[in-house]
């Protein structure tokens, strides 16, 4: 065995900071000689990803443990602490094993460190803690989730003041400090029953659900046809065990939605998400509980949200066929249907704009063109959209946001929180659904409009997985593989631009001049082809796998055969990566 590693591994076992289960569960691995899961658990220490950490449950320094929480949030309350005067956090957590002890843990470190902790009394959506934390202006928040990832996932999202998840520099700052800790021993701790007693900790009740919910419902677009027909949309929600099923069936409510059913078997929050295999709505598997629901109840659509509801999944059917519309699809019916009555009701703002992501629908650009709405990209991730929200408040307060959405089935409807929220996509998407209704028209009827009036687009993500430290190494194997080996074609296609977001800089094939990009760097890469069409690909920032996102542009023929010709497009380029990826 690596004597780094058992060394690491024997000086947790004999460290008497750790209770004697922690101890324990490192000794046991160390007796019976289980080199590869020492190594896993060891070889590195948690790595803060896209806003926080995120790994399998378990003791060691790479796993999400109480102490390695502790650690995180001594490293987030030295940066607060030496960002100025602002000393004040909010928290909140999911339905995850151990994600109340968790906010526990990160809340006691807080107060012991002098920050005042303000923590909701009952588990919570993110996009309750990003009000939170707007509304009680404090310096940082943290959400206790590992999100949509399987049961044995926890971890621990970090915000900033504006209530996004923490950019650059304080996110570097923050793993800098987690990094250079010398000890668990060193870090500030109370018992959470004291600081309650002292008030350095303190309940988030329900009066911040409640201000929450009086602004969400100024931002209905259509609540005079809700509550004049919403008794003709039938509605099967899903929470998946997780936070959704108070604030998702509490919003159908207040728009007068009241025709419809919660699968009985996901409603309660239970960390062993026991009806699915990963509590991911994006996922079919996840929803398919939902479908037999809307099967049995003949009704219109499913909605399912993630753990901690920042994710919307959907399913529909439509002439006899099952869909589930993907998340650019999603995104693309909630911003033409927001455009088009808006415009409809004289409410479209003269200097209105919307964020996505690189990686979302080229769809989405065309319709807000033709609305004269002004599209933003940004890198992905959501702390992306949020960042350059903020930066546009500064330089540019004329412009008034309208919409914000990224290809992983994330949506925001209004600027009060700064993170994707199923809430609010649950509330857009049933209206979206009603409207559609009443005009004797399905989703995919909507999709199939929107694609003739402004051009079909198909949108694929391929994932591959690579678990632990040798997967890690062959992601990177990946990476530069395509950065240095794939120049001049993709799949047999002429690349006509390649974009290398790590050098901030694009390169022109044709005529090999480079262009500068002006985002923050970051590990993507994208390819633009001959045909229009777009490969973009990136490591995870929270998972085990690099990701592939497939964009392609039909412009000729009928919808059958612009959708047929995108197909074969598709299984081509997917065919491409799957063999780079092996030589890698």
């Amino acid at each position: 065995m690596n004597k780094a590693i058992l060394d690491k591994a024997t000086n947790w076992s004999n460290n008497k900071y750790f209770d004697a289960e922690a101890k324990r569960e490192i000794q046991e691995l160390i007796d019976h000689n289980n080199e590869k899961e020492l190594t896993e658990r060891f070889y590195k220490n948690l790595e803060f990803g896209t806003g926080g950490i995120r790994s399998i449950l378990g003791m060691g320094i790479n796993r999400i443990n109480k102490y390695t929480i502790r650690k995180a949030t001594q490293a987030l309350a030295s940066v607060i602490l030496n960002s100025g005067t602002n000393h004040k956090i909010a928290i909140s957590y999911d339905s995850r094993k151990f994600s109340f002890e968790f906010a526990q843990e990160a809340a006691s470190v807080m107060a012991a460190n002098g920050i005042k902790v303000y923590i909701y009394k009952k588990l919570n959506p993110v996009c309750l803690l990003s009000f939170a934390i707007r509304e009680l202006n404090t310096q940082a928040g943290i959400m206790i989730t590992a999100s949509h990832n399987p049961p044995e996932y926890n971890g621990y999202k970090v915000y900033w003041d504006d209530g996004a998840q923490v950019t650059p520099p304080y996110d570097q700052k923050i793993i800098d400090e987690y990094n250079s800790a010398e000890s668990f021993e060193a870090i500030k701790y109370i018992s959470f029953n004291e600081a309650i007693k002292t008030e350095m900790i303190q309940w988030i009740g329900k009066e911040m659900e409640d201000k929450y919910f009086a602004m969400l419902k100024n931002t209905f677009t259509n609540s005079k046809m809700c509550k004049e027909h919403g008794e003709k949309i039938k509605i099967i929600y899903t929470p998946i065990h997780g936070t959704g099923l108070i604030p998702c069936t509490r919003v159908l409510e207040e728009m007068g939605l009241t025709n419809y059913k919660v699968v009985p078997e996901q409603a309660e929050p239970d960390h062993t998400f026991p009806t699915v295999s990963s509590p991911n709505p994006e996922n079919p598997s996840a929803m398919q509980m939902g479908v037999d629901l809307m099967r049995s109840e003949n009704a219109d659509i499913v909605m399912g949200t993630d753990p901690d509801t920042d994710r919307l999944g959907v399913a529909i059917e439509h002439n006899g066929e099952l869909y589930f519309p993907n998340g650019n699809q999603i995104g693309t019916l909630m911003l033409h249907y927001t455009l088009t009555n808006l415009k409809e009701q004289k409410r479209l703002p003269e200097h209105a704009y919307f964020m996505k992501t690189i990686v979302t629908t080229e769809l989405q650009t065309t319709i807000a063109d033709r609305f004269n709405v002004k599209t933003f990209n940004t890198l992905t991730g959501f702390k992306w959209i949020c960042k350059k929200m903020k930066e546009l408040e500064s330089s540019n307060p004329e412009l008034k946001f309208i919409f914000g959405t990224e290809e992983s089935f994330g949506y925001m409807t209004h600027n009060f929180v700064r993170d994707k929220d199923g809430v609010c996509a649950v509330a857009i998407m049933s209206e979206i659904a009603l409207w559609y209704k009443l005009q004797g028209m399905t989703l995919m009827d909507a999709l199939n409009k929107i694609y003739e009036e402004y051009g079909y687009s198909k949108e694929s993500l391929l994932c591959l997985d690579y678990k632990g430290k040798e997967g890690a190494e062959k992601i990177s194997r990946i990476m530069s593989h395509f950065r240095n080996n794939i120049t001049s074609k993709l799949s047999g296609i002429d690349i006509i631009e390649i974009e290398d977001y790590q050098k901030s800089e694009t390169i022109h094939c044709q005529n090999l001049q480079i262009t500068k990009i002006d985002l923050p760097t970051s590990n993507v890469l994208g390819y633009k082809l001959a045909t229009g069409d777009k490969l973009y690909l990136r490591p995870s920032g929270t998972e085990p796998k690099i990701k592939f996102y497939i964009m392609i542009s039909e412009s000729e023929g009928t919808i059958e055969k612009k959708t047929q010709n995108a197909n074969i497009k598709t299984d081509q380029i997917l065919n491409f990566i799957k063999v780079e990826a092996e030589r890698a």
